[in-house]
């Protein structure tokens, strides 16, 4: 019964290197973390936070059911897949307080459960178990349901490292590598995960303050168009207190006296920026918490920064991005969209194509 709190992974900056044999290497899915729960037809979605998922994913109940042992405890992650790999701007969707919506996306958006590892099975709690044989256990159990598939899975770093690089244009986040003979140790980094980090040149056109008012919260990051419209992509974020404080201080020279003339004046302007790009304008009501005030402060659009950021996604960056440093040598005008760089478009059916040792 829940709740379980999933194992987690420390980023690393490098591909893991072991004995052979002591590391299994994973593709990383971008989904939601899900454990799901069996006991006979009783079935419970738990997230990652300990919230249930259950009633925003109705359709994977019955698949869970025809593929999944009658009592077990299972690790995974639950993905959208569109025409071009993971969908998770479709998936962040799913979570919605209306039945009716949750129903209806239930079926245009249907999802998938991925599953990498078993917590117990019948009456045994296999937590102490070492992962390989959680492992070898889980391969026998999962059934064959299109909606409930089994992770790849290998301990050749040179077919982790290929995977890393192919499945990316799937919309896969990198590659998980587990200590074969660990233990399941729940709410700790014991794992290490491998995501891909890449640079481009963003004009900071706005920021928020932090939610504690002591300093600047986040940084928002637009790109140009070759229409000369400023998308905004996103933010770059987590700073410390000492740098939240400095950045007031390195931003003040470029505060805009009013929205008049900036980038992201007006709602009309919102409404075509949302339509081309898929995004939103940064003052928009949040979806995840409709109280949260997402006011910013504008700035002139004169400032370049050189952030870290993952991959693009739906036409802004999928996590928040890191600021490395500022760019006095680079015009705004010239931060547009072909420094981004794409991956190869691979449909997500080739990555469970691919056989246990790749």
């Amino acid at each position: 019964m829940p709740p379980v709190k999933p194992m987690l992974a420390k980023a690393v900056a490098a591909m893991p290197e072991a004995g052979d044999g002591e590391l299994l290497f994973e593709p990383k899915w971008d989904g939601f973390r899900c454990i799901v729960f069996r006991d006979g037809d009783e079935v419970e979605l738990g997230s990652r936070n300990e919230r249930p998922l259950t009633r925003y994913f109705p359709e994977l109940l019955d698949p869970l059911r025809a593929s999944l042992p009658l009592r077990c405890v299972v690790d995974g992650e639950i993905v959208v897949a569109g025409p071009e790999g993971l969908d998770f701007e479709a998936l962040q969707q799913r979570i919605h307080p209306a039945a009716s919506r949750i129903n209806r996306l239930a079926i245009e958006t249907a999802a998938s459960f991925v599953a990498f590892d078993l917590l117990a099975l019948d009456d045994r709690s296999l937590l102490e178990e070492p992962f390989v044989e959680r492992r070898r256990r889980l391969v026998d159990v999962v059934g064959d349901e299109p909606r409930v598939r089994l992770t790849p899975s290998t301990t050749k770093r040179a077919v982790a490292e290929d995977w890393f690089t192919r499945f990316e244009g799937a919309g896969l986040d990198g590659v998980i590598a587990k200590p074969a003979a660990g233990t399941y140790v729940q709410d700790k980094r014991v794992q290490f995960k491998l995501k891909h980090k890449r640079t481009a040149d963003c004009v900071v056109a706005a920021f928020r303050w932090h939610k504690d008012g002591n300093g600047v919260g986040s940084l928002l990051l637009g790109i140009y168009d070759d229409d000369g419209r400023l998308h905004h992509m996103g933010v770059a974020s987590s700073f410390t207190a000492a740098r939240r404080r400095e950045l007031v201080d390195e931003l003040s020279p470029f505060l805009a006296e009013d929205l008049s003339g900036h980038p992201w004046a007006g709602w009309a302007e919102a409404s075509a920026h949302e339509g081309s790009a898929g995004g939103r304008l940064p003052g928009a009501p949040s979806r995840w918490n409709a109280s949260k005030d997402l006011s910013f402060v504008p700035l002139r659009p004169e400032l370049v920064a050189e952030v870290e950021y993952e991959r693009v996604d739906a036409g802004r960056f999928r996590h928040s991005a890191r600021l490395r440093h500022w760019r006095a040598d680079r015009d705004p005008a010239s931060c547009t969209f072909d420094q981004l760089e794409a991956a190869t478009p691979l449909a997500l059916e080739a990555v469970f194509d691919v056989t246990s040792e790749g």
